[in-house]
């Protein structure tokens, strides 16, 4: 199927799925939908919650990290005990200690970094149990702290901003299950690998080579990998590889699949808050940057790789054919890596560390507005909304009034905590990213020399960071500096934004609702979009320029020429 076609049959569904998928969601959180409560309320007895009983922003912010640091705990002993445990068909040993800590964190930040090969890493259980696990429940967390904010700004005078552990069981019961598990029939009816039985073993009499062919539980792991906006795949080739993603219907099913639930959340979010037409004007911010950044990058990867003209190698009628899925063709290949950076997901159809300069600055500053278009599982709908706050706060600025968000007045306590969720990020991205250039067991990591060795260390930490997991393969991740360094990038860009929004929900659901007047700033209107695109443009752009200006920009201009 061409781009063109791709992108048309893309739309359609996705406009689907954000009607159908985004009231269905709103149903899950406002307790309309009971259809398993013979498995809910069982869980909720052995959590020894009240589904009733419903928490103030502290305690529910107290639950989701005390959730997440037990999740950590749990998936690093798995892995420190893997050669112990069964489902080893390759007697893989544990995992070392470093490496262990950084995958924990990794996959329980929903970031799915991985500076290993999974195939020959992690045994069939660790992948399962410990890995697949946290790919539900991560997502199912981003999403309860983005309905957690929509409750904020629908409510009225309340103390509370619903119940984390109702909001955790419900999403992945309701949400996650059923679309990952239908989703992984599909993959494994088109032939994505799905077996216990260990690796096969082929002998070939003719040339005498012997070739082990390494398999395992694939095909439902990708399904919630893609639908999770997780990305940490079975194999170190992740979506290039034909285990994965076995054919042209899969390869477009992981783009849907990524796109989906982001895209809902959306209508989600009006449907709670009484206003569509407020959710459409944050879905028309969303696309309107990501139709930008895939033109941009798609065009990018059109053009000749540089470097390979230079060398006068071959001709490159089809564009920088470098590093890209030769089954899907220049396009598709790069129409996927970009909805994996632009959602927070990370898997890859193509080598990122391949693409050309711009292309690669496409893929990197995508991730630097912040995840939010659409962005993660929850993370984009909450990280978008916080621009959002910023907006009107510009706006009211501008006529001398006091801002007003969906009848909720912003005062200085919602602009300061909303202020700094949006500024976690490029702070540590920066700050990592500055360490490491500084420091010899930081600039040793790069295979790469130059501007793009840079780029190689600078895109690992805004990647990390803003919880994506993809990488330029050209960085050799596994050391001591960089797990440790990249796991304190993943707890801050996950936590450090999650506790502000929270407080902010907090904050707002105490609010009384202010009736709309005369001078009140229209928050549903193609103006409140526009300075909306601006502001996240502004903060990414002003923030990152000079950054990027010594890795992408410069490497690109380095061969005499911007395109």
């Amino acid at each position: 199927m061409s781009l063109f076609w791709t992108i048309a049959v893309l739309v359609v569904l996705l406009g689907l799925t954000w009607r159908f998928l985004g009231s269905y969601i709103a149903a899950i959180y406002q307790g309309r939908v009971h259809y398993l409560e013979w498995i809910e309320r069982p869980l909720y007895r052995a959590l020894a919650v009240d589904p009733e009983a419903e928490q103030t922003w502290q305690r529910y912010a107290g639950a989701l990290i005390v959730f997440s640091g037990v999740a950590i705990l749990l998936t690093y002993l798995i892995q420190r005990i893997q050669g112990s445990l069964p489902w080893n068909p390759l007697h893989l040993g544990a995992v070392g200690p470093a490496l262990s800590w950084n995958t924990a964190v990794s996959f329980v930040t929903n970031t799915n970094w991985q500076n290993y090969a999974g195939e020959s890493t992690m045994s069939y259980l660790t992948q399962m149990v410990a890995l697949t696990v946290q790919q539900f429940v991560s997502a199912a967390v981003g999403i309860a702290v983005a309905i957690a904010l929509i409750r904020g700004f629908s409510r009225k005078g309340s103390p509370t901003i619903g119940n984390f552990w109702v909001d955790l069981v419900r999403g992945v019961l309701y949400l996650l299950l059923p679309i990952a598990f239908f989703a992984g029939l599909i993959y494994v009816g088109q032939g994505a690998v799905q077996t216990l039985a260990g690796p096969v073993t082929i002998h070939d009499a003719l040339t005498g080579y012997t070739q082990v062919i390494l398999r395992g539980p694939v095909g439902f792991m990708e399904a919630i990998k893609e639908l999770g906006t997780n990305g940490g795949g079975f194999f170190n080739a992740n979506g290039s590889h034909p285990f994965e993603d076995p054919t042209a219907l899969t390869n477009f099913l992981s783009i849907f699949l990524m796109l989906s639930i982001p895209v809902a959340l959306t209508y989600t979010f009006g449907k709670m808050v009484g206003g569509i037409r407020q959710g459409v004007a944050v879905l028309m911010a969303m696309a309107i940057i990501f139709a930008g950044w895939t033109a941009f990058t798609v065009y990018a990867e059109s053009r000749p790789n540089p470097a390979v003209a230079a060398a006068h190698v071959v001709p490159q009628p089809q564009g920088n054919t470098e590093g890209k899925e030769v089954r899907f063709g220049v396009p598709l290949t790069t129409l996927y890596n970009v909805v994996s950076t632009q959602t927070s997901t990370g898997s890859v159809s193509g080598a990122n560390d391949s693409f050309t300069p711009m292309g690669g600055f496409g893929l990197m500053s995508g991730m630097m507005l912040g995840e939010v278009t659409p962005g993660g599982d929850g993370s984009g709908l909450y990280t978008i909304l916080l621009f959002a706050i910023i907006t009107v706060f510009i706006g009211g600025l501008m006529i001398g009034r006091t801002p007003e968000y969906l009848g909720k007045k912003i005062q200085s306590r919602e602009v300061k905590l909303a202020a700094l969720g949006v500024l976690v990020m490029p702070i540590v991205v920066l700050v990592m990213t500055g360490i490491a250039v500084s420091v010899h067991a930081g600039r040793v990591a790069p295979t790469n020399s130059g501007p793009h060795a840079f780029s190689e260390i600078l895109y690992a930490f805004t990647s990390q960071t803003n919880n994506n997991g993809s990488a330029f393969a050209g960085l050799s991740g596994n050391t001591p500096f960089y797990n440790v360094m990249g796991s304190i990038a993943m707890l801050l860009g996950r936590f450090a934004i999650i506790v502000p929004v929270l407080a902010l929900a907090g904050a707002l659901a105490a609010k009384s609702v202010v009736p709309a007047g005369l001078g009140t700033f229209r928050t549903d209107t193609p103006l409140f979009t526009g300075l909306l695109i601006g502001v996240i443009l502004i903060v990414g752009g002003l923030t990152f320029f000079p950054a990027v200006s010594l890795g992408p920009i410069v490497e690109q201009l380095s061969h005499g020429r911007l395109f």
